[in-house]
């Protein structure tokens, strides 16, 4: 094996030789869901600010290279043997994660992980930052049901030995099934990188009647099938709704036929897969408003996002996702699983003055934006170094 597949290997020409930070999670870069852009955004950003920080992953995409540096990350991937459902099967990750953390002054783990437990009982003396960005949701049925006790075990297990633990927001954590556990670390709500993604050409939007978006993995956790109906109770025909996300690579596979039958036959919805870099932009110019529309969310960047382009979001009112919303003003919150609710605070949303959409952008990036997350991290880590200094 090259040094290139197995750079901790005798021989490698891998520097630095230890790192400040190992990030620990189960997908990264180029996979995208909110909490791989969330670690992959403050990985980067630290790794900016002279941090030496590595990540370990799994190897998600057989073409991936096992060790790759991207934009001053260190990226390890362990191979995976199978995948069972949105996980997998890979001896070799804890096992590179202990290896990793031998040279590391801190791990930081990203939850919810099959491998937290075990990783973190193999960290060694590196301290333990865990952030906490969701209770793991699977479409229920008695073996999911028992699935989902199993995962919040371990990260439960996890949580334990954790210095700090981060959750995107207090409402979060005390929204989740694991608090009694959470309540008993130190808790530091730093809220998820949200970039700026106002500035954008309208490109996508088709017609003058009303557009509405919604951005993110097309999986059954998102509700899309209750905005398609919410949707298609509207009668206006210049109405359109624009559905962007993956749904060809996603862990656990995509909902998308039951989707696409839920659409039947109207024209005036648009699946347009994957959008990356500026046609994100232009998404967001494309519409009037926003909807998240989950049966199960923890933040949300994508309704924030939104915000801060001007658009005004209508999301459910669930711990965690709420948390945009009821801390601007900005956008309104429905139950989840209610088109008919959904439909009237679409329509609301949609005749917000201009100005009070300037405000309310304002708000939003004043709260969520620049770079606050990642000075509240580097604070955090710092304290946890050898002297409490690079």
């Amino acid at each position: 094996m090259s040094p290139q597949d197995n750079p901790l290997s005798e021989g490698s020409t891998m520097r630095p030789s230890r790192f400040h930070v190992t990030v620990m999670l189960d997908y990264y870069a180029p996979y995208i869901s909110g909490l791989t852009e969330a670690a992959r955004l403050t990985a980067e950003g630290l790794a900016a600010r002279g941090w030496n920080i590595a990540v370990v992953c799994a190897q998600h995409d057989p073409a991936l290279p096992r060790y790759e540096v991207i934009n001053g990350v260190h990226v390890f991937r362990a191979p995976v043997l199978a995948n069972i459902s949105r996980g997998f099967v890979s001896p070799a990750l804890p096992l590179l994660a202990r290896r990793l953390a031998a040279r590391s002054d801190i791990v930081h783990m990203h939850l919810p992980n099959p491998e937290a437990a075990l990783v973190a009982a193999l960290k060694g003396k590196a301290r333990l930052v865990v952030t906490y960005h969701i209770d793991v949701f699977l479409p229920d049925g008695p073996v999911n049901r028992f699935g989902m006790r199993a995962v919040d075990e371990v990260c439960k297990s996890a949580v334990r030995k954790a210095d700090i633990v981060i959750t995107n927001s207090e409402d979060q954590a005390r929204g989740s099934r694991i608090w009694p556990t959470i309540r008993r670390r130190k808790l530091l709500p730093i809220s998820s990188p949200c970039v700026d993604r106002s500035g954008g050409q309208p490109r996508l939007r088709d017609g003058d009647g009303l557009h509405i978006g919604f951005m993110g993995r097309i999986t059954v956790d998102k509700g899309i099938e209750y905005l398609i109906r919410a949707f298609r109770s509207m009668p206006d025909p210049e109405a359109r709704l624009l559905i962007a996300g993956d749904y060809t690579t996603v862990a656990g596979g995509s909902n998308i036929a039951e989707l696409r039958a839920e659409a039947g036959d109207d024209p005036r919805i648009r699946f347009t897969g994957l959008l990356r870099g500026e046609a994100v932009r232009d998404f967001y110019a494309s519409i009037d408003v926003f909807a998240l529309p989950s049966i199960s969310e923890s933040f949300g960047i994508v309704q924030v996002e939104a915000m801060m382009a001007g658009i005004p979001p209508v999301s459910t009112d669930l711990s965690g996702s709420r948390y945009p919303v009821a801390s601007t003003g900005f956008g309104r919150l429905v139950p989840p699983r209610d088109p008919d609710a959904l439909r009237e605070a679409l329509l609301e949303m949609a005749h917000m003055p201009a100005e009070d959409r300037v405000a309310g952008a304002e708000t939003a990036t004043k709260l969520f934006g620049g770079e606050a997350f990642l000075d509240a991290h580097e604070e955090a880590f710092r304290r946890l170094l050898p002297g409490g200094r690079l």
